[in-house]
């Protein structure tokens, strides 16, 4: 099986921790016999002694017995086609660079427990290992292995584990307490699956930069950290490493993507399974669903290009199940209406398919990208029709349209939630002379050539230079602008990296003391808010870099099959 054959190649190039065991096979869920790195450690004392006599009670808190590593998944967003998606339409879907983050500690033998920290929700506990249902997890015909497809949940495991998720967070409000047990039921099920009571205590981190409930594949990122997480442990992944080849890297993505399907099973019931595939492979995918009783066509587009983008959460809740039910009634009071804009919104879509995958594709043409953004004004327009905006939304593409500074839409369902724009190259107050790309007169572009004082302007260097400047005065303004009206602002990227890994958890970026800079819980929990977390981590998105004027900070590895599989 391909599975096999992935695993024994060439990883001289990973920590030892990373390595595939030379024995993985179908039959046990952890590599046997060759025994993981925990297992190779000095045997612990049982929790009930000590060598100095000292109860187990009185002794300091274990060390951790081997290096902490950390897992990243991006969050996504819909570029063309939602809603017409749920009419069988076409509708493609690219990662952001806002994403999860999960630091992973293993502590000695003496803890025989794991604890999920999300201190972003406020959610934290912790299960004792034996005291978990393995026995129902382990029986004939309920055992999955690292390299099953598992398409539903086994109700029997879902009632097991139960009285261990009901024990999760039992005196906060019941809606809080709803998203901690849908969180810890993910954790739990995957877990439970794909470890062993065998499997060395832990504490699992997890802290994010994706707005929650916005519609931006927050808890797939999530789920995708978790199954990666916990493959890495039990090593059934190979890579990423320099010589892994496409067809082994995309096996290792697939193997995270079921994995985190069935993490999205345990929130959501019956998930799309579009969020988990881009956060997992990254880039974009077009999805489409034209039978819900058989898998939906999932094609890679690697060939998206990466582009800077502004995310605007409105901070307008919204039920995406309310959005889907007003387009059903317009369509049954409007039929043929209805179906000429969702058929519209699906020739968008299929035209920037046609664009991406034609054979004379240039993504860094001007022509190509203005093609991207015009579909992504007629998008939005179309989706207006259809009733699934919100005047928060079109103030939101009020301000960002006068400026002239990009292409801008909703993403999702609609109906709050949160708007994105893709950035043009330079802005048009240096196209058109002082107006933007509405005619509109823009002062800031005087004040930033006062600001840039007798500069000449004799040559693209300097051009050039002087075009980012006002792009960010710009950002900058528009940021004042959308903060001061209760919007959130980020600038991140579209069609980046999908999971990747850092392991051991050390980051260098040439400023550290020597060896790096390792990232321990206590630095993990005290980073605030997405600059904080992003600072800290290192993947730090096009906002972030900007104000900071440093690139990504060395040391994370992800999966990516366009580019001969390793980055």
């Amino acid at each position: 099986m391909a599975a096999n054959g992935s695993v024994r190649r060439k990883t001289q190039d990973l920590p030892a921790t990373l390595k595939p065991s030379r024995s993985v096979s179908h039959a046990t869920q952890t590599p046997e016999p060759s025994p993981s790195p925990i297992d190779t450690m000095p045997l612990q004392l049982p929790p009930s002694e000590s060598a100095d006599g000292v109860p187990a009670s009185k002794r300091k808190q274990s060390s951790p017995m081997m290096p902490a590593f950390m897992v990243s998944a991006p969050g996504k967003v819909i570029v063309y086609g939602e809603h017409a998606v749920v009419y069988g339409k076409p509708a493609i879907a690219a990662a952001i660079s806002l994403r999860s983050y999960l630091l992973v500690s293993s502590l000695s033998k003496s803890h025989r427990t794991v604890t999920m920290r999300f201190p972003d929700i406020q959610l934290e506990h912790t299960w004792n290992i034996d005291e978990l249902p393995w026995d129902v997890f382990s029986a004939p015909g309920k055992k999955k292995y690292y390299y099953d497809l598992v398409t539903e949940l086994d109700p029997d495991l879902v009632i097991a584990m139960q009285p261990h998720i009901d024990a999760v967070s039992p005196k906060v409000p019941e809606a809080k307490r709803k998203i901690h047990h849908s969180t810890a039921c993910s954790f739990l099920y995957l877990f439970l699956s794909l470890a062993s009571r065998k499997t060395a205590p832990c504490v699992y981190t997890l802290r994010s930069t994706i707005p929650m409930g916005a519609g931006l594949g927050s808890s797939a990122s999530i789920s995708v950290c978790i199954s990666a997480a916990l493959l890495l442990q039990i090593r059934a992944l190979s890579g990423p490493h320099q010589d892994q080849p496409p067809q082994e890297c995309e096996l290792q993505i697939e193997r995270i993507n079921r994995w985190a399907f069935v993490g999205e099973m345990c929130i959501h019931g019956n998930p799309s399974g579009v969020d988990n595939t881009v956060s997992s492979g990254g880039k974009a995918v077009l999805f489409q669903r034209r039978d819900y009783n058989k898998p939906p066509r999932v094609i890679p587009l690697h060939s998206f290009p990466e582009l800077p983008l502004l995310l605007v959460n409105t901070r307008q809740s919204r039920s995406t199940a309310t959005e889907v039910a007003k387009v059903a009634t317009l369509k049954a009071a409007h039929p043929a209406l209805t179906e000429n804009i969702l058929n519209a919104i699906g020739l968008v879509t299929e035209s920037a398919h046609e664009l991406l995958t034609s054979p004379g594709f240039d993504p860094t043409s001007p022509v190509a990208l203005k093609h991207l953004g015009d579909l992504v004004t007629i998008n939005h327009g179309l989706l207006v029709s259809l009733g699934v905006s919100h005047p928060k939304l079109e103030r939101i593409r009020e301000l960002i349209d006068h400026t002239g500074i990009g292409w801008t839409k909703l993403t999702g369902a609609g109906g709050g939630g949160c708007a994105i724009t893709i950035l043009k190259p330079q802005p048009t107050t240096l196209q058109n002379g002082n107006t933007n790309g509405n005619g509109v007169g823009n002062h800031d572009s005087s004040s930033e050539e006062s600001d840039s004082g007798s500069e000449e302007i004799d040559s693209s260097a300097s051009i050039l230079s002087t075009r980012t400047k006002l792009k960010h005065k710009i950002l900058d303004n528009l940021e004042i602008k959308l903060e001061n009206e209760g919007f959130e602002k980020f600038e991140t990227t579209l069609a980046g990296d999908g999971v990747g890994v850092l392991w051991p958890a050390v980051l260098h970026n040439g400023n550290e003391e020597e060896g790096g800079e390792e990232i321990d819980q206590e630095k993990f929990l005290r980073a605030e808010g997405t600059e904080g977390i992003e600072l800290l981590v290192g993947v730090a998105g096009v906002g972030v870099r900007r104000k900071i004027e440093r690139e990504v900070r060395e040391g994370w590895k992800f999966w990516r099959s366009w580019e001969g599989g390793f980055a």
